[in-house]
């Protein structure tokens, strides 16, 4: 096969990526080699290494330790194009993809990587007062209202009006949420210490709420059990088995009573990308595809649909929204387009779940492979390795290591700078 340099534009099918995240990376990657033409098209410039979203928000690391230019990372990659514009939606009969700018693509393959945003479970008018953490934008808005929580709890005179600066609730009992969680707890306790003359950082009061029965329901009961302990050692409150009914600027009501906390974090759900709706198919209730044994969308064998955008279940469980599945969905729809420009199948995509990784704060953490389970501190340099290596690129790499090592012996975080104005 002819390099792909080496072919004429006009020789060779068109694939349309649309997401630069995990799925939508490893796709493009996986067709280095391949004798097409691809665009990828992003709203953002960069690929972001959503794992290490809170550390961003919890200002343990700057936006670049986690990020890098999508063109930079691609640019050895001679048969890509990077596209930064929002997608309005897709014309699955004229093989379109339309932008809000007015352009449009045309493509012959479609991936569709959009990935998913916050779900309020129809409070949308939460999301004021309630933010959550999807991207970089959402990290650095985040990053501002904390640490101005604390200043403005400086500022306050009236004690009642201070204890609702000082209370901090993350709703939500995931790996985001017990991950803000216990790093905030730690920011009041270690990195505040003696900084402030009227307050006291270490008395603000974190909240942790999870509906469900129990925090990190993905991982096995014992580890849930140890994560919940690790986080209260922490001086997190755990609550659990009843819901956030109402939020609003002053606070948020737990079941019928009303807690009055000025910083509210959401972190209790993910709805998919819009995009969906436009391909015509079938959707779930999440407004995901529920996609073929192949990931290809029902009836429309031209377009892929992988990463969070995704329904698929797997020896009925369904594939989890995690970085890992959206890698190897990634991969396996380059595989396919390859296999298909060959006149070849491939087998249906199957999983591989590697385990489930959460931190919960300095020296605590839990990890679940298999059949090892590791709570504590073995887990947590399990899981600082672990994210060390899966970072993109050298510098992020070494960059982010020696942010750890600093704020391990001196509490302190690299990133503690407030930024915009009200």
């Amino acid at each position: 096969m002819p390099a792909p340099d080496s072919i004429s534009p006009d020789q060779v099918p068109h694939v349309v990526v649309i997401g630069g995240g995990f799925a939508g990376l490893w796709a493009v990657r996986g067709l280095a080699r391949a004798a097409v033409r691809i665009t990828l098209v992003d709203r953002g410039n960069h690929h972001l290494f959503q794992p290490l979203l809170y550390q961003v928000a919890t200002a343990g690391l700057s936006a670049p330790d986690i990020a890098a230019p999508l063109r930079h990372i691609l640019r050895g990659q001679r048969n890509v194009e990077v596209r930064m514009a929002a997608v309005r939606a897709i014309d699955p009969p004229r093989r379109r993809v339309l932008l809000e700018d007015g352009g449009e693509l045309i493509y012959d393959q479609l991936v569709l990587a959009a990935g998913a945003t916050h779900a309020y479970f129809g409070n949308d008018q939460w999301a004021e007062h309630a933010p959550g953490l999807k991207t970089l934008d959402d990290a650095l808005q985040l990053r501002r209202r904390l640490l101005l929580a604390f200043e403005r709890a400086e500022a306050e005179p009236d004690p009642r009006r201070r204890a609702a600066w000082l209370s901090f609730a993350i709703v939500g009992g995931g790996p985001t949420g017990v991950e803000l969680a216990g790093t905030l707890a730690e920011i009041a306790r270690h990195t505040l210490k003696r900084e402030f003359r009227n307050i006291d950082p270490a008395a603000a009061r974190v909240r942790l709420i999870e509906a469900g029965p129990r925090v990190l329901a993905g991982f096995p009961e014992d580890l849930s059990e140890q994560a919940r302990r690790q986080l209260q050692r922490l001086g997190v409150e755990v609550s659990t088995g009843q819901a956030v009914t109402a939020i609003d600027g002053e606070g948020y009501h737990l079941g019928e009573a009303f807690v009055p906390a000025r910083t509210v974090v959401w972190a209790a759900g993910v709805a998919a990308s819009p995009l969906a709706a436009t391909l015509g198919v079938p959707l779930d209730r999440a407004g995901r595809v529920p996609v073929q044994p192949d990931l290809q969308a029902p009836g429309q064998p031209e377009i892929f649909v992988a990463g969070d955008l995704a329904a698929l279940e797997q020896d009925g469980r369904p594939v989890p929204g995690v970085a890992p599945a959206a890698k190897q969905m990634g991969r396996h729809v380059a595989h396919a387009i390859r296999a298909r420009l060959a006149g070849r199948t491939i087998a249906p995509f199957r999983y591989r779940d590697y385990g489930n990784l959460a931190t919960i704060g300095r020296m605590a953490a839990v990890v679940h492979l298999g059949r090892l389970k590791l709570s504590g501190v073995l887990a947590w340099w399990f899981w600082l390795l672990a994210h060390v290596f899966f970072l993109i690129g050298f510098r992020n790499r070494v960059v982010v290591l020696l942010n750890w090592t600093w704020a391990y012996w001196t509490y302190q975080r690299a990133a503690r700078i407030i930024l915009g104005r009200d």
